[in-house]
């Protein structure tokens, strides 16, 4: 199951918040970003935080990221002992670990151990493989170095894909292919970003069944997504606290 925790881009409107998301299986519960406040969100999306296996940071910025030491801090005050692997490319964990320093996090008495995990930066790079899933990653186009992934959920081999923040590229559409949906960022056309009719190109080049869209700007609504849909018809905005089955 996925859950859109969040479905907005860094400038938000009431009721939206940055986008995170989560995959749930078999009660376990994998994050992607964390820009806002991601224990609230889970909680309010019905899941339990106890249950978290691991976070993906996909890149350095701040509607990403910034949200880390309220997560770690949330998991920690709500009895947490378990290490957390946190999962990225070099530069995301760079900043991640400077945060905790900033916020004193290694002076937290009795705080789990934080398992810091590189995701090298080359195409389908393996991220996780455990017992619950399977990810790979690959760089995308951003302002920052950035990475899309491709999540397996084990218990029935189904996938999804999500872009990150990208322009539209093969990258995204390699991942996609084969997954039952493909989660792509629809910011607007331009450096670093697409726009819904970009992401429509892109998902119906990777001929996934379904185009979920998120990152999404202030006023953006399903009126407008008109060009996106005559490039592919299954195209569909993120809502915040939905829920869609991989």
């Amino acid at each position: 199951m996925l859950h859109l925790l969040g479905t907005g881009a860094p400038f938000l409107v009431a009721g939206r918040t940055t986008t995170m998301l989560a995959v749930e299986s078999d009660g376990a519960v994998l994050l992607v970003d964390c820009g806002g406040d991601a224990v609230e969100r889970m909680q309010a999306s019905g899941l339990n935080p106890a249950h978290l296996t691991g976070l993906i940071v996909t890149h350095a910025h701040a509607d990403h990221l910034g949200g880390l030491p309220l997560l770690v801090e949330k998991l920690w005050l709500g009895g947490r002992t378990a290490p957390l692997p946190v999962y990225g490319i070099a530069s995301a964990l760079d900043v991640a670990r400077r945060l905790l320093d900033l916020f004193g996090a290694p002076e937290w008495k009795g705080l789990f151990e934080i398992v810091w995990t590189e995701i090298p930066e080359r195409p389908r790079a393996e991220v996780v493989d455990d017992a619950h899933f399977r990810v790979v990653a690959s760089p995308v186009v951003h302002a920052l170095p950035n990475v899309g992934l491709r999540i397996e959920t084990k218990a029935d081999g189904h996938a999804l894909a999500y872009s990150s923040d990208t322009e539209p590229c093969d990258a995204v559409v390699d991942l996609a292919r084969g997954a039952r949906l493909l989660v792509h960022e629809a910011t607007g056309e331009g450096p670093g970003h697409s726009s819904a009719a970009q992401a429509a190109a892109v998902a119906q080049q990777a001929g996934v069944p379904l185009l979920v869209l998120v990152h999404l700007p202030p006023g953006l609504s399903d009126h407008d997504l008109a060009d996106a849909r005559a490039v592919f018809p299954a195209t569909v905005l993120g809502k915040e606290g939905g829920r869609l089955r991989v």
